[in-house]
C-alpha cells in the first residue's frame, strides 16, 4: 500500500555521496540486523526467518518453509504513547507478498496496516503510521513466499521513529520514502553536502545551516523541452490525515515557471494545494498548509520549466501536525448525524409535511411472510406506500439533515420493494440546497430483486449546504406496492475508498476468510453461494451484506436428517477483554433444525455452548449478539444439523468480533420458533 521507491536504478538520481547529519533517534523495535535480530523472534506455529550468514538481511525462503506457507516475524513488546512511523526496507524476489500487522496487547486479532505484493529486483521502501496508543502493543511481519524455488522475502532495515511518515528532513540514506518520478531531463536530487556544477548557486541546508546537511532540490539546467516537469512524491500513508502540513521552500525561477504542491488520493484523484505568490525567495521560508483528508493520500511537489534558464526551487523539513495551521479553518464536523438506523425514531429525517403519513416507522414481528429490518431483523425500518396510509397521487419526500458543502460525502442505505408492478417511480434519491431546491437526481431504481434488502452506495460533493431527500411517488393505487428504507449511513470520502478491512470481520465477499471446515465428525461442509438457494420455501433470497453478495449455508437436499456441517474460525488469541461475538443468521423453511455457536479452547477436551437455535425462526435475517471471554487460544464453531425434511436450509452472513461486553447483548427474541403473528406490521 506504501511502497515508496527503489534503492537500484534511482539511486543515481537520488543520492549522493552522504556525510553525517542531522537524523532522527529510533525507537525500541527498529533492527538493521547487524548483530542480531533485536529481539525479534519467528513464531513457532509457522515458518522461520533465517538471518544470512553475512548479516544485515532476514529472509524466508520457500525452499525452506516445507509444510508451511509463511513465516511470522514478531517484534518485542513496545509500549509507545507517541504517533510513529515504521519504514521497511524490503525486497521480494520471484513471486511472495509481506504484510505488516499490529497486535494490540489483551486483542484477539491482528490489525493488518500494510501490505505488498510486487516483486522486485532491487530493495524498496514502506512507511506506514502507528497512532499513539496507550496499550502496548507488538509489530508482526508475515513473509509469504509463493511455493517453487527462487521465491523469497527479505528485510534489511526496520525504522521505527516518532512522528508522521509523511515527514521528513532528507537526513536519512531511504529519504523518508519520498521517490522521484523519473524525468530524462529534470528531476529532483539530494543537495547541501556535496557541490556540483549545477548546484553552486543553490543555499545550504535549512535545519543545519552548513554544507552537510541534506534538501531536495530541482535545477533547470538540463531541461530542453517546454513545461519539463519533475514531482516529488512522499509515500502513500496508511492513514486519513487531517492537520497542519509544513515544509521550507527556496526558489529562483523565471517568471512563466511552476511550483505547486498537491495532494494524490488512491484512486488517482489529484487535489491542488498551494502555489507560491512569488517567484524568488530570500532565503528559506516556512509555508503551512491546511489538509483534511478522511483517507489515505501522498503529497506531490511539482515543479514545471519552460527553458535551462528556468532557475531551481529546494525544499526541506516537511512536517505535519493533526491541528489545523489556520483559525479560520472550517471546524471538523460529524457527518454520522446524518446515520439512522430507525431503532429509536426518525433521527433527523422529516417529512416535507408535518402532518405527511407517506413515511411510516414501522416494525415486524419475526414469521415467515414478511420480511423485517436490514439491522436486526426484529427492529424498526421506514415504509412507504403502505396500505393504512397511502393515496393515489402523491409525492411522498423524507428530507434529511444538512451538511456542509465542498466535501464529498459517502452515503450508504438500504431498500426493499415489495408488490411493485414498475419500479420506475417506487424510490429515488435527490440532493436538496438548504432553500428546499432539488440540486440533482443522484439515483433511481431501474430494477431490482424483490423482498430483498439491497445496498446502495453513492458518492457525491456539492459546493454548498445540501441534504439528501428520498423520495417515492405513487402514480395509481393498482400499479404501488411496498417501499422501505433502513441503515442509513454518511461518511466523509469516496465509497470505494472508505471500506476498510476489519480484523475478526467476515462478509464472505472475497472468500471464507480462513475459516476451516470440520472434516473429522462432519456429514457435510458449509457452502459458500450468492443469490437464492436452490430448494423452494427454504433459506434466503440473498446476503445480508448487499442483497446481491455471498454468504455461508447447508443444503438440505444434500445431507441426511441429523447430520452436522462446521465451520471453525482460524485459532484466535486468548484475550483477558470480554468480547463480543456478532453473527446474522437465516433459519427459513419448516424442516429447520440447529443452529449453534461452540467455543473451543486449547486447554479443554470439551466445547462450550454459546448460542443455540432451533426450528424455523424467520423469513429475515436475525441478528444475534453473544457476549464470551476466553483468556487461551481457542476457536468459535458455528454448528449447522439438518432438520426432519429438505426445507431445512441454515445460511450465516457477516460474523464480526468487537471488544466486549456486546453493548446490546442478546437477539431481541426469547422464543425458538414461530411467532403466533404470522403477517402483523406494527406502527
Amino acid at each position: 500500500m506504501s511502497a515508496a521507491w527503489t534503492l537500484g536504478p534511482l539511486l543515481t538520481v537520488l543520492l549522493v555521496v552522504r556525510l553525517p547529519g542531522a537524523q532522527q533517534q529510533l525507537l525500541p523495535g527498529s533492527c538493521n540486523f547487524e548483530l542480531g535480530t533485536c529481539g525479534y523472534t519467528s513464531d513457532p506455529e509457522y515458518g522461520t526467518w533465517s538471518m544470512n550468514e553475512e548479516g544485515h538481511v532476514i529472509t524466508v525462503d520457500s525452499a525452506l518453509l516445507k509444510e508451511q506457507q509463511q513465516a511470522v516475524l514478531v517484534s518485542p513488546v513496545l509500549d509507545q504513547q507517541y504517533w510513529s512511523c515504521v519504514r521497511l526496507v524490503y525486497q521480494i524476489t520471484g513471486g511472495g507478498s509481506l504484510q505488516l500487522f499490529l497486535r494490540p496487547d489483551g486483542d484477539n486479532f491482528d490489525y493488518r496496516m500494510w501490505t505488498a505484493n510486487q516483486a522486485s529486483d532491487s530493495w524498496l521502501i514502506a512507511s506506514v503510521d502507528l497512532a499513539n496508543s496507550t496499550t502496548p502493543y507488538q509489530v508482526l511481519l508475515e513473509g509469504r513466499p509463493e511455493r517453487g524455488s527462487g521465491n523469497s522475502v527479505a528485510i534489511f532495515e526496520i525504522h521505527i521513529v516518532t512522528g508522521y511518515c509523511i515527514e521528513c528532513n532528507f537526513e536519512e540514506h531511504h529519504l523518508c520514502g519520498y521517490s522521484n518520478s523519473w524525468n530524462p531531463n529534470v528531476n529532483w536530487y539530494v543537495g547541501g553536502s556535496v557541490a556540483r556544477v549545477p548546484e553552486s548557486h543553490l543555499p545550504v541546508n535549512h535545519s543545519t545551516h552548513h554544507q552537510r546537511g541534506h534538501y531536495m532540490y530541482v535545477d533547470s539546467v538540463y531541461a530542453k523541452h517546454f513545461q519539463e516537469v519533475a514531482k516529488l512524491s512522499s509515500p502513500m500513508t496508511t492513514v486519513p490525515l487531517a492537520g497542519c502540513l509544513s515544509f521550507y521552500y527556496n526558489r529562483d525561477q523565471e517568471r512563466g515557471n511552476i511550483f505547486s504542491l498537491f495532494t494524490r488520493d488512491q484512486l488517482g484523484h489529484y487535489e491542488d494545494m498551494w502555489r507560491p505568490e512569488v517567484f524568488a525567495t530570500a532565503g528559506w521560508t516556512l509555508v503551512s498548509v491546511d489538509i483534511k483528508a478522511p483517507h489515505p493520500l501522498e503529497v506531490v511537489f511539482e515543479v514545471a520549466f519552460n527553458s535551462a534558464r528556468g532557475g531551481y526551487v529546494a525544499i526541506d523539513d516537511i512536517s505535519f501536525s493533526p491541528e489545523f495551521c489556520h483559525t479560520d479553518t472550517e471546524p471538523n464536523f460529524d457527518p454520522s448525524i446524518a446515520n439512522c438506523d430507525f431503532e429509536d425514531g426518525l433521527c433527523l429525517y422529516h417529512q416535507e409535511k408535518t402532518d405527511s403519513k407517506e413515511w411510516s416507522r414501522v416494525s415486524v414481528k419475526p414469521n415467515a411472510y414478511r420480511i423485517g429490518d436490514h439491522t436486526t431483523g426484529v427492529g424498526c425500518f421506514l415504509l412507504v406506500n403502505t396500505h393504512f396510509s397511502s393515496t393515489p397521487g402523491y409525492v411522498g419526500r423524507l428530507h434529511g439533515p444538512l451538511l456542509p458543502g465542498n466535501h464529498k460525502y459517502c452515503l450508504r442505505f438500504y431498500y426493499l420493494l415489495h408488490g411493485f408492478r414498475k419500479v420506475d417511480n417506487a424510490l429515488a434519491l435527490y440532493i436538496y440546497d438548504e432553500n428546499n431546491v432539488a440540486q440533482e437526481k443522484v439515483w433511481s431504481l431501474t430494477h431490482t430483486s424483490r423482498d430483498v434488502w439491497t445496498e446502495v452506495e453513492i458518492t457525491y460533493m456539492k459546493p454548498m449546504l445540501s441534504k439528501v431527500v428520498f423520495v417515492s411517488i405513487c402514480k395509481n393505487f393498482w400499479e404501488c406496492g411496498l417501499a422501505a428504507i433502513d441503515d442509513i449511513t454518511v461518511s466523509l470520502g469516496d465509497c470505494q475508498m472508505t471500506a476498510g478491512f476489519l480484523p475478526g470481520q467476515c462478509d464472505f465477499e472475497s472468500g471464507v476468510c480462513g475459516y476451516i471446515q470440520d472434516k473429522k465428525g462432519d456429514k457435510a461442509d458449509w457452502l459458500r453461494v450468492r443469490g437464492h438457494t436452490p430448494t423452494s420455501y427454504t433459506g434466503p433470497r440473498g446476503d445480508h451484506t448487499t442483497g446481491v453478495g455471498y454468504f455461508m449455508y447447508i443444503e438440505a437436499s444434500l445431507m441426511r436428517p441429523g447430520h452436522k456441517a462446521r465451520l471453525l474460525t482460524s485459532d484466535l488469541r486468548g484475550s483477558s477483554s470480554p468480547q463480543c461475538l456478532i453473527l446474522f443468521y437465516h433459519m427459513h423453511g419448516s424442516g429447520s433444525g440447529l443452529l449453534s455457536m461452540l467455543l473451543r479452547r486449547s486447554d479443554r477436551e470439551q466445547d462450550a455452548l454459546l448460542w443455540r437455535r432451533r426450528g424455523e425462526q424467520s423469513v429475515s435475517w436475525m441478528r444475534v449478539m453473544v457476549d464470551y471471554q476466553c483468556d487461551v487460544r481457542h476457536q468459535i464453531i458455528f454448528e449447522a444439523i439438518r432438520g426432519p425434511s429438505l426445507r431445512s436450509d441454515i445460511a450465516i452472513d457477516d460474523i464480526s468480533f468487537k471488544r466486549g461486553p456486546c453493548e446490546d447483548p442478546g437477539d431481541f427474541a426469547p422464543y425458538s420458533g414461530f411467532s403466533e403473528y404470522f403477517n402483523e406490521i406494527e406502527k
